[in-house]
């Protein structure tokens, strides 16, 4: 499909005149055309549930979570990535984010990188993606080749291919396992996708991400339980947490802690059952580290 022809770089009609307008009707038309965005995303929960589903199988197998894209999309990638490992305690291999001209890109355009299928292979390659991983290919188009380049690269050795784009019957779509397409809409600005087609991008990440993390058990109640006391700081959160969840006193909190090698999951499985430093583990282990199913197993079997 021709460029002109995609729906995300059409012109919107409701904006024809947006730069003839006073500044809050400017915000206010720009406003209206965003609530489309959370309507268009909830027509692809199904799928995303999907994408939730098989991402935690196989990250729970030991699997990596990999996300690439040119321009904006790749920018929303690797800050997805990113984010995952403070926020949630994981290595930082177990979540990479690949934009086409690499790091350089994420500051400023690099010139046709976008349009380089073997540059998706190669950077692909360079990280070692195996069967085991899982892509996220984002590209608002469905038409990248940096992003094509890496879906096929990902089916050819057998791993499982996401796409996240916003437009419907693309290019990626046709190799992808999985396609997550909420049509926003021509932009505000014709062509800059960086707006809806960016923020429904950056929606259907955070629900992949975060439902992923929920189902691996990164996530007990609300709470990110999986915290890297690393600093003073961390330290308290983690205390904090473990007091939260089980209504120990701070010192008693503390101790729990230590006892569990700084491991609040394992801290808050042996506060709520009595159960000793090694046995929490190996239940955590057995149930995919559900806190919640390990409690709840436990107070059935007692």
């Amino acid at each position: 499909m021709k460029v002109e022809k995609l729906i995300t770089e059409q012109r919107n009609p409701a904006t024809m005149k947006i730069d003839q307008l006073g500044t809050k009707e400017m915000l206010q038309l720009i406003n209206r055309e965003d609530q489309k965005v959370a309507e268009a995303v909830a027509t692809q929960l199904d799928i995303i549930a999907q994408a939730v589903d098989l991402i935690s199988q196989r990250f729970n197998a030991g699997g990596r979570l990999i996300y690439c894209g040119a321009g904006t999309s790749g920018r929303l990638g690797v800050l997805d990535a990113a984010e995952l490992v403070p926020t949630f305690g994981l290595e930082p291999q177990q979540a990479v984010g690949l934009i086409a001209g690499g790091k350089n890109a994420m500051f400023q355009a690099i010139e046709g990188a976008e349009d380089n299928q073997k540059l998706g292979v190669t950077d692909l390659q360079k990280i070692n993606f195996s069967a085991q991983d899982t892509l996220i290919a984002l590209a608002s188009s469905g038409r990248t080749p940096y992003a094509i380049g890496a879906v096929n690269y990902c089916r050819k050795i057998h791993g499982k291919a996401i796409a996240v784009v916003c437009v419907p019957d693309s290019k990626l779509a046709e190799t992808a396992d999985l396609t997550i397409a909420p049509v926003v809409g021509p932009e505000v600005v014709t062509g800059s996708t960086r707006l809806k087609a960016g923020t429904a991008q950056k929606l259907v990440l955070n629900m992949i991400s975060t439902g992923v993390m929920i189902k691996v058990g990164k996530v007990y109640q609300n709470l990110m339980v999986d915290v890297l006391p690393t600093n003073e700081k961390l330290v308290k959160r983690a205390i904090q947490i473990i007091k939260a969840t089980t209504a120990k006193r701070s010192e008693d909190a503390k101790q729990l802690l230590g006892l569990a090698h700084q491991q609040v999951p394992v801290a808050i499985v042996m506060g709520k059952t009595g159960l000793d430093y090694q046995a929490a583990l190996d239940y955590l282990r057995q149930n995919n580290n559900q806190i919640a199913t390990v409690i709840r197993n436990q107070e059935s079997e007692n």
